[in-house]
């Protein structure tokens, strides 16, 4: 014959149980409805708020907000995107799906899938096209808000995978980028030229400079260390276009007879 517990055992039992299933339905609430603004605390905290969610609705799941591009901080240079972002994400087994709506800037969601890895993060880009306008550039600080460009950036991807271990950044797969009809406020020829950058990813990723057409002439290549960017290019005017190009050519680079040399990292 079994014996039953005493009914302040049982009851101490029902109690326990119940705050479990307390404990677990709030954990449940909490990861399914936590607010967005948690994610754009976490965003803004882990780019030293050189990207930024303003005004972020709705949940860390579902989405919207706008978006501003800072040099920092304390940066005195930032710059907002036209419209809003709203954004889904998706768990899986053993990451996490997002797609970026940017009506402003990408006639299709932005894809990607996210998952951690050896202590870092992993970003899978699922192959896309975007374009961007050329002053969000001035966001970044120096020496982007001296030159102040305008133009349009067209953002191609294949392959795109990006690997996040502390400071160091991995890359694999190719970004295109179309730099179009870019001006400046340092020069009175509007447009410059039209230019495309290539970025390899691999072992030790690579970044070519060429130019497409226009006055402006400008070329270079540079490799990725993990950390920072070493880059050697030159600028030159078309014939006929020096004096007009004089004052940027003396600005962007190191100049040597009709050329300016150019050296980042």
């Amino acid at each position: 014959m079994a014996v039953l517990p005493a009914p302040h055992v049982r009851s101490a039992f029902g109690w326990r149980w119940a705050m479990v299933g307390a404990l677990l339905g709030g954990l449940v609430a909490l990861t399914f409805y936590a607010p967005a603004r948690w994610l754009a605390a976490a965003l803004a905290q882990a780019t030293g708020d050189r990207l930024q969610l303003i005004n972020a609705r709705g949940t860390v799941w579902n989405g919207s907000a706008g978006v501003v591009f800072s040099s920092g901080a304390r940066g005195a240079e930032s710059i907002s995107l036209p419209g809003t972002l709203a954004w889904t994400l998706r768990p899986v087994w053993g990451a996490v799906d997002a797609a970026l709506t940017l009506p402003c800037c990408a006639p299709q969601p932005l894809r990607l899938r996210a998952r951690p890895v050896g202590g870092g993060m992993e970003l899978d880009w699922r192959d896309g096209s975007s374009r961007w306008p050329a002053a969000l550039l001035s966001g970044f600080g120096a020496p982007w808000n001296t030159l102040k460009p305008e133009g349009t950036l067209d953002l191609s991807t294949q392959a795109l995978r990006m690997e996040f271990k502390g400071r160091q950044l991995g890359l694999a797969g190719r970004a295109t980028l179309d730099a179009t009809d870019i001006s400046s406020s340092l020069s009175t020829l509007r447009p410059m030229g039209s230019y495309r950058i290539t970025v390899d990813g691999g072992p030790t990723p690579s970044l070519l400079l060429t130019t497409r057409d226009g006055s402006l002439l400008l070329s270079g290549s540079g490799r990725w260390s993990g950390t920072a960017m070493r880059f050697d290019g030159e600028a030159s005017a078309a014939p006929g276009r020096e004096d007009a190009l004089s004052n940027l050519l003396n600005i962007i680079g190191r100049r040597q007879g009709a050329r300016s040399l150019i050296t980042l990292g």
